[in-house]
């Protein structure tokens, strides 16, 4: 039987998956296993590298099961995960602590420090992305000054796909995405060693490992992997992209034309557009964003992302559950949201206004406040559940027209993925609060698509990317949802109140935030 089958491993934030796709791009079978992660201290968040690397085996010996003679079939394997963190090993390969996630704010305080100083402003025009507490620069930093016997046990700071990868090859080896929008330039592709001595941290380069391009070359599949995993040994092995850029990728963000956007609504939200040369990258006053770099020749996504999305139903969602266990009910969220969606739809828009700002590290985009949060403005007596919910959705669509414009300009068409993804309400609300045309994908597993685009064409099987797009991802577009044009004058009025308020907001934020460390102190 000929080599058919592409793997791609998807180590997210809330699960880790492997999908078996076939050569042209059709899902044959998927297997995952829920991630767990601790809290050691205020304001961290690490995940169990050993127990990641246990749960990845544990997915791809389930699909070894499931697909019939996969050992034989499988032509290649790609990894991509989480970005930001810190994954740290020594010299043996053995976990230096926990990997330090996204999620992890540690370092807040030095971050907001380092974002006033003159060397911010160049790390900004070299890195093209701004800085937050969820990066392993700041992490780094913090963990220098707090954790130093950490720093000189560790020989090598990876990400997770990262750490994956090293399991799987034995390699030591990062993306040019991830290695660049945090301590490199997007121009050149390369490390930049004047943003380690910015941050105070010129010490950790030693840490840092050379970056690959995983659409051109790939590992071989070690003998212990190949007996843990029961995959042949040898396997090419690709590094994909972080996980952000492979969903770009599955999801339609290459457009030769320039019109289309990927956002990405789960539980971060995430709007990128598709810049075809280093000349389409806008850069922007508030130094927010990212610019990574993309694996179409010399390309790069221009994105804004805010930092909690779909986190905002899920918390509005639970506090309607607690509210009935009060009155001696129960309910779910999955019961709540079951026809939720029409009643959205029939529900008078914008009864509030509503900021996504709910997570406690802040916000990263299209601005950076570690004090930001989430607000409700113009509630009455008159607001009922449903207009609530209703805000939080168009509190979603503003904070994604928010990011587009700082970006440069919303994109005529914005191809949906994430979670919410899959509401209509979401999407005709976005549609009309941006005056874009959005469609959502019929693929399922984006982000491990795209992982897998990268192998297959590390492979041979496309003679290049664009062609592995073409036969990928063009057939899984969906319908278009098109904006309701008034609507849409409804939203660009309130959108001008939600900008208003939020530009106003940051002293009262800081006073806020000031009062909370004092309790906790």
């Amino acid at each position: 039987m000929s080599r058919d089958i592409l793997i791609g491993v998807d180590a997210g934030t809330s699960v880790i998956k492997s999908v078996a796709f076939s050569l042209a791009g059709e899902q044959v079978a998927a297997a995952t296993r829920p991630n767990v992660y601790e809290t050691p201290g205020p304001g961290q968040v690490e995940q169990d590298m050993a127990r990641t690397w246990a749960d990845c085996v544990a997915t791809i010996r389930e699909l070894v099961e499931r697909v019939p003679n996969l050992p034989g079939r499988v032509a290649g394997l790609a990894v991509t995960g989480q970005g930001d963190g810190a994954w740290m090993i020594d010299s043996d390969g053995e976990p230096v602590g926990g990997g330090l996630l996204w999620l992890d704010s540690r370092a807040a305080g030095l971050v907001a420090a380092y974002l006033k100083t003159e060397a911010y402003q160049r790390h900004y025009r070299l890195t093209g992305s701004g800085v937050n507490a969820c990066m392993a620069s700041g992490q780094l930093a913090w963990m220098k000054k707090c954790q130093p016997e950490r720093i000189a046990r560790a020989a090598t700071c990876f990400h997770c796909k990262d750490w994956l990868y090293f399991k799987l090859t034995g390699a030591r080896v990062t993306d040019p995405a991830e290695g660049n929008f945090t301590f490199g330039n997007f121009r050149t592709r390369q490390y930049e060693p004047s943003i380690l001595e910015g941050m105070g941290i010129q010490d950790c380069a030693r840490l840092l490992p050379p970056m690959i391009e995983g659409s051109r070359e790939a590992g071989r599949l070690s003998a212990a992997a190949a007996s843990a995993t029961g995959l042949p040994e040898g396997l090419p092995i690709s590094l994909a992209y972080l996980d952000v850029i492979c969903t770009a990728l599955g999801g339609g963000l290459y457009d030769r034309t320039g019109r289309a956007g990927v956002s990405i609504i789960g539980s971060t939200g995430m709007h990128m557009r598709y810049a075809p040369t280093l000349a389409d990258v806008r850069l922007n006053e508030e130094r927010s964003g990212y610019t990574m770099c993309f694996p179409v020749g010399s390309s790069c996504a221009s994105m804004q992302s805010n930092m909690a999305a779909t986190l905002n139903i899920d918390w509005l969602l639970d506090l309607a559950c607690q509210a009935a266990e009060l009155g001696g009910a129960k309910t779910s969220r999955a019961a709540l949201l079951s026809g939720l969606d029409e009643k959205i739809l029939a529900a008078a828009p914008g009864q509030a206004i509503y900021h996504p700002y709910i997570f406690q590290a802040g916000e990263r985009g299209p601005f950076l406040d570690p004090n930001a949060r989430a607000q409700f403005s113009g509630l009455s007596t008159k607001t009922n559940f449903v207009g609530v919910v209703r805000a939080v959705y168009e509190g979603l669509a503003f904070a994604a027209r928010d990011c587009y414009l700082a970006a440069g300009a919303i994109p005529e068409e914005v191809r949906l993925t994430g979670g919410a993804a899959r509401s209509k309400a979401m999407r005709a609300i976005v549609a009309s609060a941006l005056n874009a045309n959005v469609r959502a994908l019929s693929r399922e597993e984006i982000g491990a698509a795209g992982a897998a685009m990268m192998a297959a064409t590390a492979i041979g099987v496309y003679e290049d990317m664009e062609a592995c797009i073409e036969a990928w991802v063009t057939p899984s577009l969906g319908e278009i949802t098109a904006p309701d044009s008034s609507l849409h004058h409804l939203y660009s009025n309130l959108y001008s109140v939600y900008r208003s308020i939020r530009e106003t907001m940051p002293p009262a934020w800081a006073k806020l935030g000031q009062i909370r460390q004092e309790q906790t102190t």
